[in-house]
């Protein structure tokens, strides 16, 4: 008992230190496996583990007996790979850029190949083996290139195309190691024959049609709505477990492949309910990752161990990281937008995840069982690659970042919390004037007008932890909260001002500050006398963004005293050549520099040759 709680305490504490210290969460979880396990026999009394996954006879230790922990690590591995099926999405697969698309295609291609041959060649592996190991290194993840990258400020090209290879290549990786896997285990008696592809097709037949038709049948449940929503996810975890049980009966070692296919396939039909499908499943995910990888990792002998301990391993690793995956982003980067230096830091970033650790211990004591000459090097080989990238670029990727030239030294990218139409109209002409725009609102119909503008949005919940993890944002340095709720708007400065507002974090004044001058806040925006209300009615109204040339500082200031007496019209930004400032609620302090323009919504204001202003009443 005390074992059992000590590595589901371990694991959850390893979650939150890799929270905490923004680092991948397979870094503590692998290193607490190795200390309890291995590493231990070095210094407890007895020479033993302090965590025994499977049962010893003799010493009467460990928690499963027999084939216990291998049932455990095959169940584990089945949900895991099926919630990273559901994340594989057709649209984001044709939607993806040119370079994104040949990551997950070409790179992938170089690296089965490029790292089959090396191992094979530097340890003397069997093709077989050689090629399986090469399989397992293709997956990188969502999981650990995210924590490494949260803090670096990067060009968004470069965040999405790192964001999505990690997303997408996750379940293809594993489908394509488990493919080679099946083709192994097929083959098991090591001389190929016309039987060994016979067994292999009918893993491949029965996982592909297992996987489809139960994914259809499930789907068409769910919309019947004869599950109860409260039982659900349960129901769906149940099916995944039988379909993954019932293809191995049919096909021995099917049921991977079955529950791959079946999560992709799942993914990809209009269910209601997938995204609570989705949060259920990853928080499974996460906790049994956190028992899993300690449990894997302290089933690790130092036996084991010692195989990596010579130069054979540092040649390998180097050829991983040095060699292959930069022949890969280069490849796969050939006529795109990307610079020398910004293909070099791609090259650099590529750390393995979770998945490959996972699944690289699952075969590997698979086919150490089945006699598989050199199949005790797959699990130490891919956790020292895991291990070795995950360290590097944790450590390294800041620095080299600043080395390469990729480095943002100041975020000037903007973030619109509410995407409304005045928001539309506002990031329309911010990025037509060369500023980083993204727009987040959970109004899909919002979402949907954005990007038929050619804007880039997003739905997303400001209350959601996911909003934090994502890379893409990290050009970020201006917050402005636009909604029509001003407790959101609040929230929005409170919660996101120091991450997203490092130049800063701006808002809406409120109704009620609107007559009160004395409450104008300091992070107000636009103007003390338009709230969210009127700025809708003047979008409504007149829906253009116009420009006139200030004369001086005084000039300035009479034309917003014109504004403040005007509802139509709202002061927006300062623009001076290509810097723009955004007008703050009390804009008295604004200085006004030769050549600036005063950007406003609303009537256009004409000027007479005499320097009577005037409103020219153009609706839309």
């Amino acid at each position: 008992m005390l074992e059992l709680s000590g590595i589901i305490i371990l694991g959850i504490l390893a979650q939150w230190t890799a929270w905490r210290f923004k680092i991948p969460a397979i870094l503590p979880l692998i290193i607490i496996g190795l200390l309890v396990g291995p590493l231990a026999t070095l210094f407890t009394a007895e020479h033993t583990k302090l965590i025994q996954p499977v049962f010893d006879l003799e010493s009467e230790l460990g928690l499963f007996p027999g084939d216990s922990l291998y049932y455990f690590v095959s169940l584990a591995i089945s949900i895991i790979l099926f919630e990273g099926g559901l994340t594989l999405k057709r649209a984001e697969i044709l939607n993806t850029g040119p370079v994104i698309g040949k990551l997950i295609s070409v790179a992938v291609i170089i690296t089965f190949l490029g790292a089959g041959v090396a191992t094979h060649f530097i340890f003397g592996l069997s093709w077989e083996i050689s090629l399986l190991f090469s399989a397992l290194i293709i997956v990188t993840g969502p999981t650990v290139i995210t924590p490494i990258l949260r803090n670096i400020p990067l060009k968004k090209d470069i965040s999405s195309i790192l964001k999505w290879e990690g997303i997408l290549i996750d379940p293809i990786g594993a489908l394509f190691a488990v493919l080679v896997f099946e083709f192994i285990s097929a083959n098991a008696g090591g001389e190929f024959t016309v039987v060994a592809l016979q067994e292999f097709g009918k893993i491949v037949l029965f996982g592909f049609s297992f996987g489809f038709s139960f994914a259809h049948g499930l789907a068409f449940i769910i919309k019947a709505k004869q599950v109860p929503h409260y039982l659900l996810n349960v129901f769906t975890l149940a099916t995944v477990l039988g379909v993954f049980v019932l293809s191995d009966s049919f096909a021995h070692e099917s049921g991977l492949l079955a529950v791959v296919v079946m999560g992709m396939v799942l993914g990809n039909i209009n269910l209601p309910n997938i995204k609570e499908l989705l949060y259920f499943k990853e928080s499974l995910s996460v906790l049994l990752i956190s028992i899993l990888f300690i449990l894997l990792a302290a089933n690790i002998d130092m036996a084991n161990l010692e195989l990596l301990y010579n130069w054979r391993t540092a040649l390998l690793f180097g050829v991983v990281v040095l060699v292959i995956r930069p022949l890969g982003v280069f490849a796969s980067s050939i006529n795109s937008g990307l610079n020398l230096n910004e293909k070099l830091f791609i090259s650099w970033v590529g750390p393995r995840g979770i998945v490959a650790a996972g699944i690289a211990s699952l075969f590997g004591s698979k086919l150490v069982s089945q006699g598989i000459p050199g199949a005790e090097y797959i699990t130490p080989l891919v956790f020292m690659i895991v291990l070795g990238t995950v360290l590097l670029n944790a450590t390294t990727a800041r620095l080299f970042a600043k080395i390469v030239g990729v480095f943002l030294k100041q975020s000037e990218g903007i973030m619109i919390v509410g995407a409304s139409k005045f928001s539309r109209l506002i990031a329309q002409y911010l990025k037509e004037h060369g500023r980083s725009v993204v727009l987040i609102d959970t109004n899909n119909n919002n979402i949907r007008a954005a990007k038929e503008r050619g804007l880039d949005a997003q739905v997303a919940d400001i209350y959601s932890d996911a909003l934090t993890d994502d890379i893409e944002f990290n050009n970020i340095g201006y917050l402005l909260a636009l909604t029509g709720n001003s407790q959101i708007n609040d929230y929005a400065i409170e919660r996101f001002g120091k991450l997203y507002g490092e130049n800063g974090a701006f808002r809406l004044v409120h109704s009620s500050e609107i007559s009160n001058p004395n409450e104008n806040p300091d992070a107000g925006l636009f103007s003390a006398t338009d709230d969210y209300v009127n700025l809708m009615e003047v979008a409504r109204h007149y829906g253009d963004i116009h420009e006139i040339e200030l004369h001086s500082t005084e000039h300035f200031r009479g034309l917003i005293e014109i504004t403040k007496t005007d509802t139509d019209i709202v002061p927006l930004f300062i623009r001076t050549g290509k810097k723009i400032d955004l007008i703050p609620s009390n804009s008295l302090e604004i200085e006004i520099e030769e050549g600036s323009l005063l950007v406003y919504m609303g009537k256009q204001i004409v000027e007479q040759a005499s320097g009577e202003v005037t409103m020219e009443n153009v609706e839309e």
